[in-house]
């Protein structure tokens, strides 16, 4: 078949890291796949993998007004619209609320193309706003399935809009974590005799790295031999480089930025740390339980609990509440047997997140759904 996959852009973030993956995964199966961005793509940060099919609509640009912002997206429609048809796609998936919310518009006049749309955050918790809120309240009956990350983002796609069919795909192991600059070296950051608590994500809000630091604190003085590693980049970085100053973590906490090589750092790393208040499905926690990783996460929505199986390869701990994050991480810093056991059980992950059983599960759906080669 020719699948088509539509989001906003390749830049760093964790929908984008799936869309490769899925792509490539697909490709490897036999089936032609275009990649469709409506940035221009001078801010990638995923190299295209060979046998891909780019196309960038230079049209995410941000608008200044309401007319201009319905212009802008009148002109994404048509041009999306317009590129489904030349490419003869039998199976378009878009990535992301907006881009769902354009290609079911399109699929009206669509002729033989199978319409996916696919929400990668848990929808109540990152709106739209009121007018994309209403165009995705309709516009997902329009599309021929919705696939949620979790049972929970189904269950409210379901309720709060007309979606005539929704399924649960979780999200695959990555097969893009090292292809791309740049390399951050692990041992240009750590001395061998040090112990690294590692944390991924954008520096924003939404990834708790304010709180983690909280929890951090006490236990940086407690077990001098451990560094805490935040890799990532996002507005966040001025408040946090200041907490880390008025904490007296200088020596203790390091922001090295965004990394190409994060499986690297997984090799490294003692311990893995997830602080988010909410998610979609957290893709860093699967990839560093995959590579041997012993967890703590928040038990937000949503994810975790799906991923982590309490006190076997991982800690949850309830959101916001730095106290009980200290708690779990001085649990885990303190007894390397536990950590190792529940390395060893995190493990199971990669079998059933596999990239070519999750691409297989797709695949299936396109089936049911009627698309044919």
């Amino acid at each position: 078949m020719r699948i088509a996959v539509v989001l906003p852009s390749l830049d760093a973030g964790g929908a984008q890291r799936v869309a490769i993956t899925l792509a490539e995964q697909w490709h490897r199966s036999g089936h032609q796949v275009v990649l469709i961005t409506l940035s221009d793509g001078q801010s990638d940060f995923y190299a295209l993998p060979p046998g891909l099919e780019r196309f960038a609509l230079d049209l995410a640009s941000a608008s200044d007004g309401p007319w201009e912002a319905l212009f802008a997206n009148v002109q994404r429609f048509m041009a999306l619209l317009s590129l489904l048809r030349r490419q003869r796609v039998q199976v378009a998936v878009a990535m992301m609320g907006t881009t769902a919310v354009l290609l079911a518009f399109a699929n009206v006049v669509l002729r033989g193309v199978v319409a996916i749309g696919s929400e990668r955050i848990h929808p109540p918790l990152l709106p739209l706003g009121k007018l994309w809120g209403a165009l995705r309240w309709f516009g997902y009956g329009l599309l021929d399935g919705v696939v949620a990350q979790t049972e929970p983002s189904a269950v409210w796609i379901e309720r709060h809009t007309l979606a005539r069919r929704v399924a649960v795909i979780e999200n695959p192991l990555s097969s893009a974590l090292d292809q791309q600059p740049p390399r951050l070296a692990p041992e240009a950051c750590l001395a061998p005799q040090n112990n690294l608590l590692l944390a991924v994500g954008r520096l924003s809000p939404q990834k708790g790295f304010d709180l983690l630091l909280e929890a951090f604190a006490p236990l940086a003085f407690q077990h001098p031999s451990w560094r805490l590693v935040i890799l990532g980049e996002g507005p966040e970085r001025p408040a946090l480089e200041a907490q880390i100053q008025a904490l007296g973590l200088g020596h203790a906490v390091l922001l090295p930025g965004r990394a190409g090589n994060v499986s690297e750092w997984y090799r490294r790393a003692d311990l893995f740390v997830l602080s988010s208040r909410f998610e979609g499905f957290p893709n860093v926690l699967a990839e560093a339980m995959a590579s041997g990783l012993a967890v703590v996460s928040t038990d937000c929505p949503t994810g975790p609990a799906a991923i982590v199986r309490d006190g076997v390869d991982g800690l949850l701990v309830p959101v916001d509440q730095p106290a009980a994050l200290r708690q779990a991480l001085a649990r885990l810093m303190h007894d390397g047997a536990l950590r190792a056991s529940m390395a060893q059980g995190a493990c199971q992950l990669a079998d059933r997140l596999a990239p070519e059983v999750v691409a297989g599960r797709w695949q299936q759906l396109f089936a049911e759904l009627g698309a044919r080669p």
